[in-house]
């Protein structure tokens, strides 16, 4: 069973930083290609970034240059490290994989307030 567990948001002010951290089990997380998603309050569902197998990164462009994903396959975590963070961030963000079915975690709130 695919298991993601993130952790690693909060509350932090505009121009701060934060890094998300999704941790996997029930993969083989070599070969797993896992996405970061975020949903605002009365919005859909969006696009973060992705990193493939093989360390490929892909990003949406509204946080290009300010969010960068990354992977440490012996520790099966994915990580998001957000910097230049702004309110438009604010949202519930979730890691996801399609290996092994349609996966989500319980997702993580960040809050970027003064």
């Amino acid at each position: 069973q695919v298991h993601l567990v993130e952790s690693g948001g909060g509350l932090v002010q505009p121009g701060g930083s934060l890094r998300l951290s999704c941790k996997a089990s029930g993969l083989n997380f070599k070969i797993a290609s896992m996405d970061w998603y975020r949903q605002a309050p009365g919005k859909q569902r969006e696009l973060v970034a992705s990193i493939g197998s093989d360390g490929t990164t892909n990003y949406a462009d509204f946080v290009k240059g300010r969010f960068t994903t990354s992977r440490d396959w012996p520790r099966r975590t994915v990580y998001l490290q957000m910097d230049g963070l702004q309110p438009e961030d604010t949202a519930v963000y979730y890691c996801h994989t399609y290996y092994g079915g349609d996966r989500w975690g319980q997702g993580t709130q960040v809050t970027v307030s003064s």
